[in-house]
């Protein structure tokens, strides 16, 4: 540990206040996972203790011809069961995805004076935001994570306020994703058995945030987590791995009292990965599952990811679709406003999907 930091407050102000993140941790030369990263043994991930999830990428170019119908299942099947599954020609570009990743190294490889002009308070936008962690002032144990993240409001915002490192191509990947999970939540929503209007649909989706997750080495990842277990709050996420890897998520079983296997999701070339949110669970009347995953730390080398999550604005209010209500005979969850349900997800240290009791009717 460097002298620097021989308090933890110190270290907080120098990664948190100071915007210096992990990053500057790192680059100063730091040898031992500091004590405020170190994970309660419980959290902490053993790659020896799950496995590597084996399913086949999904080919959403199958839609458009006979297989349809066999695509539709296999896409469904997985949103009630794991709730995470990948896909492959998705209509997102390989080299915008291989720029996007070039982009996020850029960014998180420039001084940090140039990057802590997006943190909160100073941002030029408070859609646009740098950080480290998740909610570092709730934590009992930080995760080893740099991160900016970027709300979608308008192609003007975005060109004016995003950064240059990796405006053009997160902005275009956003959209690319935004069409395909439209797609994705059509189909789902279909398959329970309920027509939606285009307006509700532009609500359930209509706010968008592209994300560039920055995890760099680490010295000892077995004491630390790069993100802990959370489910994703919105509709659909649309995450692009790099080749290195280190995302797990939990098989639920039914009466699951924390237990479950933990499935190693792997790097597939030119795949993303799809997750079903806490509003699709909520909407469906827990048909289809919220994915609790977490991300391991890794020592060899830095590594990216760019997750772009949809979610229904702020206003929008969510709760089981009455269809599905009727059909099952009781409602599992109330319904809230979008807003208070983000208050409360933003608000908490990760705690597994502990996100869903604000709205689960007990």
């Amino acid at each position: 540990m460097t002298s620097s930091f021989n308090t933890s407050n110190s270290l907080y102000d120098f990664i948190v206040r100071d915007g210096n993140g992990v990053k500057g941790l790192v680059d100063s030369g730091v040898l031992d996972v500091p004590e405020r990263y170190i994970q309660p043994p419980e959290e902490r991930i053993k790659k020896e203790d799950s496995r590597i999830c084996d399913a086949p990428p999904i080919d959403l170019s199958k839609l458009n011809g006979a297989e349809h119908e066999k695509v539709v299942d296999e896409i469904v099947r997985a949103a009630e069961t794991l709730g995470f599954f990948q896909v492959v020609n998705h209509g997102v570009p390989l080299e915008l995805l291989e720029s996007l990743k070039d982009a996020a190294h850029t960014f998180f490889n420039l001084p940090p004076e140039k990057k802590v002009v997006y943190c909160t308070g100073v941002s030029p936008s408070p859609k646009v935001k740098y950080g480290t962690s998740f909610v570092p002032e709730k934590e009992k144990a930080l995760e080893w994570k740099d991160y900016i993240s970027m709300v979608y409001n308008s192609d003007k915002e975005a060109i004016q306020y995003w950064p240059n490192q990796c405006k053009e191509f997160a902005l275009e990947y956003l959209k690319l994703s935004s069409k395909m999970v439209r797609d994705i939540v059509e189909i789902l929503i279909g398959k329970l058995g309920v027509v939606i209007e285009d307006s509700k649909v532009e609500s359930l989706l209509g706010m968008k945030m592209v994300n560039m997750n920055y995890y760099p080495a680490c010295p000892n990842p077995e004491l630390t987590v790069g993100v802990g277990r959370h489910s994703d709050m919105g509709a659909i996420t649309v995450l692009l791995q790099d080749g290195i890897g280190g995302l797990y998520v939990k098989v639920e079983e039914e009466n699951d009292a924390g237990k479950g296997e933990w499935l190693e999701i792997p790097p597939i070339p030119g795949a993303l990965v799809i997750n079903i949110g806490d509003t699709l669970q909520i909407l469906s009347n827990g048909k289809f599952k919220s994915a609790e995953h977490r991300v391991r730390a890794t020592s060899t080398q830095s590594r990216v990811s760019v997750p772009v999550f949809t979610a229904p604005i702020a206003t929008e209010r969510i709760g089981p679709l009455p269809e599905v209500v009727k059909k099952d005979g009781l409602a599992l969850y109330r319904e809230v406003v979008f807003q208070d349900y983000m208050n409360n997800f933003f608000g908490n240290a990760h705690a597994g999907k502990k996100s869903l009791d604000f709205a689960r009717i007990n």
